[in-house]
């Protein structure tokens, strides 16, 4: 993680100047950060045909062709629990690249019609500064089989205090077979009243205050499952997400299928990832920066919204 990435993403707010570049190179040596990674040992070879493989394996052809590829595929991985046709993720100025992207990868090999969605017309730009034009906009979209609502940082807290942006969010979930956010995309679906009274998960930072803000249970989980609620805690959690809805209605065999072709198996150079396998003043910085840009934000829209009620 490279400061000057954090600079840009949460802007240079005055908590940074006040950490002290003295103080913190030493504390930074007191938490141990040359701490080695561990070696990366491969797995033991899973046995190359298991009983329940041994089975379709039998009727097979020797090759896959245009003519029989969707019987081979309906053989080996067999039908979805649900039928899912049209996959739309929320999009908008601000969101978190890798939110939206990693099930957008992973979603978008279920078979189904999968698009962007903006808030409004007209490209948007991530977080990272990247410009992506969505496939379409919420005020053309009537009916999703699954929604996912992706987080990022400004644009997130903004959305989650848009009227338009939650009254469309609940017009579509009346017909979702799944609904699922992300992140701090779970404050935009929290302020819409959806998680009232439901486990959910959310980013680790002020996860209790902002889950029982919208009134929901935090459930302290990487993704969490609630009916047909899904929701996961920050970035990286969103394609574990992704991935065990792929697996509930998809199957075992096309999730793994979906994992091999992004050759997804995770092996960090350190230990990290979580507040609880963090250094303490890894943590305090992080949620430093992030409550300057927060709080800020958060207080000028709830005058806005006070002020509009009067």
């Amino acid at each position: 993680m490279r400061p000057n990435t954090l600079t840009q993403r949460f802007g240079t707010p005055g908590v940074m100047r006040g950490l002290g570049i003295a103080a913190l190179a030493g504390a930074l040596a007191l938490c141990g950060c040359g701490e080695q990674p561990a070696p990366h040992r491969p797995p033991p070879p899973i046995e190359r045909l298991s009983v329940d493989d041994a089975t379709p394996k039998v009727p097979l052809p020797q090759e896959i062709t245009p003519e029989n590829h969707a019987w081979v595929m309906d053989a080996i991985l067999g039908k979805p629990k649900h039928p899912i046709r049209q996959i739309g993720i929320l999009v908008y100025d601000g969101v978190n690249d890798l939110d939206f992207m990693g099930p957008r990868y992973i979603l978008g090999q279920a078979g189904a019609t999968t698009r962007l969605i903006g808030v409004k017309p007209g490209p948007i730009k991530t977080v990272m500064g990247v410009q992506v034009i969505p496939d379409t906009v919420i005020d053309e979209v009537k009916q999703l089989d699954i929604l996912i609502i992706p987080g990022g940082f400004t644009g997130t807290i903004e959305a989650a205090y848009d009227p338009r942006v939650l009254d469309w969010i609940r017009a579509i979930d009346r017909g979702t077979t799944y609904t699922g956010a992300i992140c701090t995309g779970v404050w935009i679906l929290g302020a819409t009243g959806l998680l009232e009274g439901r486990r959910a998960s959310t980013n680790w930072y002020r996860e209790e205050e902002f889950l029982q803000k919208y009134k929901a249970i935090p459930a302290h989980e990487r993704y969490t499952v609630n009916g047909k609620y899904w929701t996961s805690a920050g970035v990286t959690a969103g394609m574990d997400m992704s991935l065990a809805l792929l697996n509930d209605n998809w199957g075992q065999r096309y999730t793994q299928g979906v994992m091999l072709d992004m050759e997804y198996d995770p092996a960090p150079p350190v230990t990290g990832g979580t507040p609880e396998k963090t250094p303490w003043l890894v943590r305090w910085m992080l949620t430093a920066m992030y409550d300057a840009g927060v709080n800020p934000l958060v207080e000028r829209l709830e005058r806005a919204r006070a002020s509009a009620k009067r």
